[in-house]
């Protein structure tokens, strides 16, 4: 049975953040009744370990939470609470032997309502790393364990968002949810793939993936959707077993890339790559991922040390130097995703692209910023970016430096804005630090209506 278990931290004697007449422990406990419900009608089983205005222990809390569980249940607990530090901004925390897959989806439905996102990780106990930091999380018999921490009410721009957006975070986290728990057993089939690789990489047989989808022959088709039966989730940025990982390192196709000038790049040949990668022509598609052998990976590449930190995982440095979780791992022979506080990690520089930009500045990544918006002031394009940048998605994290081609180093007095669905002046001028009226003069406007997909200029 699937179920979710909702936590809202605090309670009773325990405020917890107060700012003003923001009491957190009020909006936690509103926001989980608001999700229970919205759970309840998607049709999910979902509990509350409080539901009133009362002081609960970590150990009371746990009680009630395995009481709710039986060994055959998919359960969810998630915490819900807030941050009380400097930054703006929310975090997820999420189970050592998790996936990041529910959290990614939450930390995207929040980002998607424009709160920024500082980080979504896993903590160790720093007394025996193979354990949670958090009790609630380390002691929970439920399969998915997150704290999610939607914003820290002692910031202007944050205490807002919680106010004004409460309900349209627990629709969107609600739906997150719900993805999660009924798509989460089905795969989406990409070009390249055949049953036995799939069947592979979830460690189950081609027999019994044909028989779960009642499959007659090992055809495929891309784009249409597979049952997986018994489904052991992988993390996204792994694939296949440890063996598997020390052969192979994982290339994702940009602009402009084919066969031929992967194949140049990484010293290998355009039939190596399409007997590996199982392609069946010399096609690609921005976004597909290439399997490259590890004697060819090197590319003229040169090595900086980088000290694990409290709060570091795989994914997070990846993203931070431009590289990938499995080129982290292969080179510093790494067999699973742990690391340790003060572990040195090699990490990779390119340095043999003949394409790279000699003359840059420099721009550190901030709370809101996306590629698009990073282009558009500095009047570039994206794809240039991520081309000097050596950027293999568009995902950015804050503190990030990034290289800006050196022609484009001052920035235009505007920058383009396009609306999204349950955007409003008000909420775009907060988001941007200006006000409705001057929003409305530069632009032209003669009322506060928007439409989804209309161009405003913002000014920077």
């Amino acid at each position: 049975m699937k179920k979710v278990i909702i936590n809202p931290s605090h309670g009773g004697i325990d405020s917890g953040i107060v700012s003003g007449k923001f009491i957190e422990k009020d909006w936690n406990l509103e926001f989980a009744k608001k999700l229970q419900n919205k759970l309840k009608s998607l049709g999910i089983d979902t509990y509350l370990t409080r539901d009133d205005d009362t002081s609960i222990t970590i150990s009371d809390r746990l009680n009630r939470i395995n009481s709710l569980i039986n060994n055959q249940d998919d359960v969810i607990v998630i915490t819900i609470e807030l941050i009380d530090s400097n930054e703006s901004g929310s975090e997820i925390v999420y189970g050592l032997k998790e996936i990041d897959t529910l959290s990614r989806n939450i930390s995207d439905a929040i980002e998607s309502l424009g709160q920024s996102i500082i980080k979504f990780y896993q903590l160790r106990n720093p007394s025996n790393t193979s354990l949670d930091f958090y009790e609630i999380i380390r002691e929970s018999k439920a399969n998915n364990n997150l704290i999610v921490s939607y914003g820290n009410p002692k910031n202007s721009f944050d205490n807002s968002f919680l106010i004004n957006n409460l309900n349209s975070l627990v629709e969107s986290t609600a739906n997150a949810i719900n993805d999660y728990l009924t798509k989460k057993n089905i795969y989406i089939i990409k070009r390249g793939d055949t049953l036995f690789s799939i069947a592979k990489e979830f460690n189950i047989t081609v027999d019994e993936l044909k028989n779960a989808n009642n499959l007659t022959n090992n055809a495929l088709i891309v784009g249409e959707e597979l049952i997986i039966p018994n489904t052991k989730e992988l993390d996204n940025d792994t694939t296949g077993n440890d063996e598997e990982m020390d052969m192979y390192v994982t290339y994702i196709v940009k602009s402009g890339d084919s066969l031929y000038s992967i194949a140049k790049l990484y010293n290998t040949t355009v039939d190596v790559l399409k007997d590996i990668n199982n392609l069946p022509s010399n096609t690609l598609a921005i976004g597909d991922k290439i399997k490259i052998p590890a004697s060819n990976s090197s590319q003229n590449t040169t090595y900086s040390d980088y000290t694990v930190v409290k709060g570091d995982s795989l994914y997070s440095i990846a993203t931070k130097f431009n590289t990938t979780v499995n080129e982290i791992k292969s080179i510093n022979n790494l067999t699973s995703n742990t690391l340790a506080i003060n572990q040195v990690l090699k990490i990779p520089s390119l340095t043999g692209n003949n394409n790279q930009i000699e003359n840059y500045s420099t721009y550190t990544v901030k709370k809101g910023d996306s590629l698009y918006k990073i282009a558009s002031l500095f009047e570039t394009s994206i794809n240039q970016i991520k081309e000097i940048n050596n950027l293999t998605s568009n995902i950015l994290a804050i503190g990030q430096v990034l290289k800006i081609p050196s022609k484009n180093q001052t920035p235009s007095n505007f920058i383009n804005y396009t609306v999204k669905s349950g955007d409003s002046l008000y909420r775009i001028a907060l988001s941007f630090n200006t006000t409705v009226n001057e929003i409305k003069s530069i632009n032209n406007l003669t009322s506060n209506n928007l439409s989804i997909g209309q161009v405003l200029k913002i000014p920077n």
